[in-house]
């Protein structure tokens, strides 16, 4: 029988690249989805299927991590074989700007997706999109048993959700897995992502529509990967027998001076003629690095990461330049399909 898989966030980076995932591997796809005035799906809009259309893979559903109770009821009436909790508010320099609503629905929403699945009765597989600013202050290379100290209102509610899918495993025998994934990028990445921002910003200066890029701390160091590659992961922790935390990451590190120096590079530039200081940017408490040590994946789930960072910002910066040539030719306009 067709396996079926519920996705909180499908309209993020992550949600996008396991849906058509998924959908490859035969499954059919339901998607949460808040509600909007305006469209909100483009990352998805490629998969689309109209909901006349019959025996849909695809099929979209308006709910909300801060209902718990619109929840239940879905889980009730779907019965998914697998959960994929990515939905949050996953911005860390936004999460100091409004750290109670990140901290209800990146931290609360998590546990009541939990309780909604042990409240609804049903036999599913959950995957928890933890992360690796959990670890915060932690010196790297950091791994599963590395403690926690975060730095910022995104990583604590993390660190909450984290330890709620532990506890709901072993209270209630959930198959309830932690997937701590260090940074993924890809062309998809949203715009105010610090990649996103400079492959962005690349394209734009490239075409004579921008002329400086403001960035904050250019020391952070960061572990730098390929998000359909990271997507396999979670995919992965959720067919083991026995469920289990993991780490996924390249083990390889880059400042973003360094990253900016790559996706400047690629398109012919000296980044240091462009880009200029603003300290709006800097964080509060700043998460100086992040190294991952996927070894257990390696081991355990037969998972290893294959574009790292040099080859990451040349495949968003080329992506980038062709997006916004296409745009300033004419040849992309959005044509709604509901």
């Amino acid at each position: 029988m067709t396996k079926s898989a519920l996705i909180t966030g499908i309209t993020g980076q992550d949600g996008s690249y396991l849906t058509e995932l998924l959908l490859d591997k035969g499954y059919t796809v339901h998607g949460l989805i808040r509600r909007s005035s305006s469209f909100n799906t483009a990352r998805i809009d490629h998969l689309y299927e109209d909901p006349h259309q019959r025996e849909r893979s695809l099929v979209l559903h308006h709910a909300d991590l801060a209902d718990g109770v619109a929840l239940v009821n879905l889980l009730r009436d779907l019965r998914p074989d697998e959960v994929y909790n990515l939905g949050a508010q996953s911005h860390v320099r936004v999460s100091f700007d409004s750290p109670l609503y990140t901290g209800d629905v990146t931290g609360m929403g998590t546990l009541r997706l939990l309780e909604a699945i042990r409240a609804s009765g049903i036999d599913t597989r959950i995957y928890q999109a933890s992360s690796s600013e959990m670890f915060g202050a932690a010196p790297p290379p950091q791994n599963e048993a590395t403690g926690f100290h975060p730095r910022s209102p995104y990583g604590c509610a993390k660190v909450f959700s984290y330890w709620s899918t532990v506890n709901y495993r072993e209270a209630y025998d959930l198959f309830a897995v932690n997937g701590i994934l260090f940074n993924h990028e890809s062309p998809r990445r949203g715009e105010t992502f610090v990649t996103r921002k400079i492959t962005r910003a690349v394209a734009r200066i490239r075409a004579g529509l921008q002329e400086h890029l403001y960035l904050g701390n250019l020391d952070a160091v960061r572990d730098w990967g390929y998000a359909p590659e990271y997507v396999e992961a979670m995919w992965l922790m959720l067919q083991r027998d026995v469920p289990d935390d993991y780490v996924v990451a390249t083990g390889t590190a880059a400042t973003v001076r360094d990253f900016l120096a790559a996706a400047f590079s690629s398109a012919g530039l000296d980044w240091t003629a462009h880009v200029r200081f603003d300290a709006k940017y800097e964080r509060p408490s700043e998460v100086d690095a992040l190294i991952g040590d996927a070894a257990r994946a390696e081991e355990r789930l037969g998972w290893k990461p294959r574009v790292m960072w040099p080859e990451l910002a040349r495949i968003m910066v080329e992506a980038d330049i062709s997006a916004l040539d296409a745009e300033m030719a004419g040849a992309t306009v959005r044509v709604d399909r509901r």
